[in-house]
Parts: C-alpha cells; structure tokens; sequence
C-alpha cells in the first residue's frame, strides 16, 4: 500500500508551524467508559507489528482494548473497502489509516478533530493540517509524510565503477550493465530496476514521477485545466515501457511496494523505487543487503529535465459512525503525537509530520537520508487530489489504466495520454471538476 500527498503539503513545509503546543498523552482526550475499539493500520512491510506494539501501550495507559484489522495492501482496495463500510455506517471500523488523497473523498464519513486537540495540530506541518481540514472541519491528523526515492545496491555500482545517476537515461545504461555483468557472474535472477507496476495507486504515483520529471506536468494542473496529452508525458511513459521485459522483469506489471522489496532485498535488483519504510527494512539483520544500500533523489528526466518525487503520506481519522468516539479521538492523538512519530521515525523510518524532528539526533543517526533529502520530501510533486475533489479515484483509475495499457505494450505513449486526456475530459463533463 504506502503511500502517495498532497501537493500543497509540498510547498509550505518547512514554513514556521505556530505557537508552541504540549504533546497530548493518552488520556487527554474526554474521559469515556472501558472502550474496545478496532483501527486500521497499515499491513506493508512492519506497519502491523510496530502498529500492534503501540497500540497495546495505549491500552495499557487507558484501560481500553484496541484489535487491528488487517487491510489489503493496495490502497485502492482499502478505499473501496472503507467507502463500502462507510456506505452501512458500520460502526465495525474506530480509527482509519487515510491517504493523504482521501480527506475529500470520505470527509463526510470521518468526525471532525478539532475540539478535541488543543491546539496539537499546530506543531504539524501546516500545509498537511491545511489538506486534511476539508469545510473547516479536521477530519484527520497527519501520522507520517512519505515522497518516492531511488535505492540502490552502493556495492554493484562501485564495483562496476559507476554513480548513483542523475537522469533515467543514465539510471537505464547503468541498470542494464550491472545486471547483464551479474548474471554472467552467475545469478541469473539479477534485474536492473524494479518499481510497482500493477494498476493501482501505487502506479499513479510512480507515473507521476516519470512524466514530471519530463516536465510533461502534472495531468491536471491547478487550474483544472487537463494537461497530460503532451509530448514530453507521451516520452515519459514510452521510456518506462522500454524497461518491462530489458531491465525489469515483465512480472514488475503484478509488483506493487512489498514485490519489488522483495526483489531488491534478496539481493536480485541493482535499483528500486519505493518509500522511505523500506529503508529500515533493509537493515535489518535477515537482510541480504543490509550496508549496501544508498538512498538518492529520484533521477531527472533528461538532462533538461528535474528531479520529481510524488509526495505520499497517511492520516489517522475517527469514523462517524463509531461507538467510542471519546476513546477513538484519544488513541489518535497518543498515535500521532511527537514521543509515538520519534519512535515510528527511529524504528520503521517513517517521515515525521512535525518539522522538529527532522533535527533529532536520534532520528537522524536511524534514518540519515531524513537530513540529506529533506528537499525531497518538502518540495515533491502532488497528484491532483485537490482540484478533482471527489472525483478523484475516478482521475486516478483512468491515469494508472492509461499506463499500465502502455507498459505492457498494448499502445504506445502518444496514444495512450491522447485516449487519457479524452477520458479525462469526460470525467470533467464541462468546464468544472
């Protein structure tokens, strides 16, 4: 699942975040009866474990019972899920993970945080308060921040004499040698470069990134004005579409974050896209490639072109329809507090939504990238949640579609973002989103 944020997340975020706030502790919120509550949490990489470590701490403060449900890992999956339950006012869900895409398309469904916070929020990043306040009402509290990086196996690429690359072109050249060198060494499962290439969400955002780096824009720009039919985004796509079969496996049109971590910590990939969570996983102590792996910017598109992350990241929100609503509010606040994102930052590299600890000492020596690709993380590319509103799911499933059609060679670049722009234009129906 992880992960995919809001373009206004990515401009503001290192302005001043206001007045000083104490940090809530569980408890802080309206005290309520012995509650048992169910949220969902995450279930890619170790979101269910460190999920399930911090939610027993909070029973063991308050009293009160959490049991995690276990989501699908496609983000997709999990909002139709949740929109279906939210369709019965089911009252089986407390809390809810939200993508930072979502406050607008559920903020009917989810209660509003703001006279119960104190003020927390102000120590947030404030352009990620600002998305998920939807009508004046907060519908959700920032848990962490996320933008799309290149990792890369440091150990092939000085033994083969190269650098981390600056442009795809580059990136491409490099992949290709390293994995033809190594399979002639003898492991004949060696790929140059895996990503998520499935059709879901996860490919919204990585096509994101391809066609912003080619400066082909960003598929609909602020202004509500379609914008993806253009040479530069038709480039972007056709390069993609050359790895699926030469440096990627063909498999990597199944892969979403999970299968191209797999590949690349069995030691079988010389680059991957994925986010920051995968970080800590690599150095763990069953990784085959742990001490060999660098983090860098996700490369240019040309020499012309910038360097484009798509900005992700996730919420925690209280269903209206909750029975506990008191106690679902409190395990929040405790969640997304700064001790619990420290010790999410520390353990699972998870970016923080509070600027203060991004000079953490503790932080930094966990996650060193956290300091070196700060730029990355508040400067990333938005997909256009905020213009398209509700319709958005519908933008997005029509994007990855249109992607996918072409990684897999059913239609070339050109054509596809033609046939998409069109499409869009549909969606649309007029001069309004």
């Amino acid at each position: 699942m992880k992960r995919c944020a809001y373009g206004a997340a990515a401009a503001v975020m290192l302005a001043a975040c206001g007045e000083k706030v104490a940090a809530p502790t569980a408890g802080d919120a309206p005290k309520t009866t012995t509650a048992e509550l169910t949220i969902s949490c995450g279930s890619v990489g170790q979101d269910f474990e460190i999920c399930k470590k911090l939610t027993d701490e909070w029973s063991a403060k308050t009293g009160n019972t959490v049991k995690l449900f276990t989501a699908p890992n496609s983000t997709t999956d999990i909002l139709a899920l949740f929109r279906q339950q939210f369709g019965a006012q089911s009252s089986e869900m407390d809390v809810v993970m939200v993508d930072v895409v979502w406050p607008g398309v559920i903020k009917e469904h989810l209660l509003d945080l703001a006279p119960y916070t104190k003020g927390i929020e102000k120590t947030h990043f404030p352009a990620i308060i600002a998305n998920n306040t939807v009508d004046g009402k907060l519908v959700a509290m920032p848990w962490f921040t996320d933008a799309g990086l290149l990792y890369y196996r440091k150990d092939l690429l000085e033994k083969y004499g190269q650098k981390a690359p600056d442009t795809w072109e580059e990136m491409t050249a490099t992949a290709q040698k390293i994995q033809d060198g190594e399979r002639q060494a003898g492991n004949k499962e060696m790929q140059g470069y895996v990503f998520q290439g499935k059709s879901y969400e996860g490919l919204s955002c990585n096509a994101l990134e391809w066609v912003a780096s080619y400066k082909g824009g960003s598929v609909i720009e602020a202004d509500g004005s379609i914008s993806i039919d253009n040479p530069q985004a038709a480039k972007a796509l056709d390069m993609a579409a050359h790895w699926v079969g030469t440096i990627a496996p063909k498999s990597v049109l199944s892969f979403g974050e999970e299968e191209a971590r797999g590949v690349f910590q069995n030691g079988n990939a010389v680059f991957m896209r994925n986010w920051p969570y995968a970080w800590s996983l690599s150095q763990k102590d069953d990784s085959k490639v742990k001490d060999k792996v660098g983090i860098a910017a996700l490369p240019k598109g040309g020499a012309d072109g910038q360097s484009a992350a798509t900005l992700g990241g996730w919420q925690l929100a209280v269903s209206k329809y909750s029975k506990h609503t008191d106690a679902a509010v409190d395990l929040v606040l405790y969640l997304t507090s700064k001790e619990v994102q420290k010790q999410r930052a520390i353990v699972g590299s998870y970016n923080p939504t509070i600027p203060e600890l991004y000079k953490d000492a503790d932080v930094l020596k966990a996650a060193p990238f956290f300091g070196s690709l700060y730029q990355v993380f508040t400067s990333a590319v938005a997909r256009p949640a905020s213009v398209t509103g509700e319709k958005y799911n519908e933008v997005s499933s029509a994007f990855w579609n249109a992607t996918y059609t072409t990684l897999s060679g059913q239609a070339k670049g050109a054509d596809s973002v033609k046939k998409l722009g069109q499409e869009l234009t549909h969606i649309r129906r007029g001069d309004q989103w």
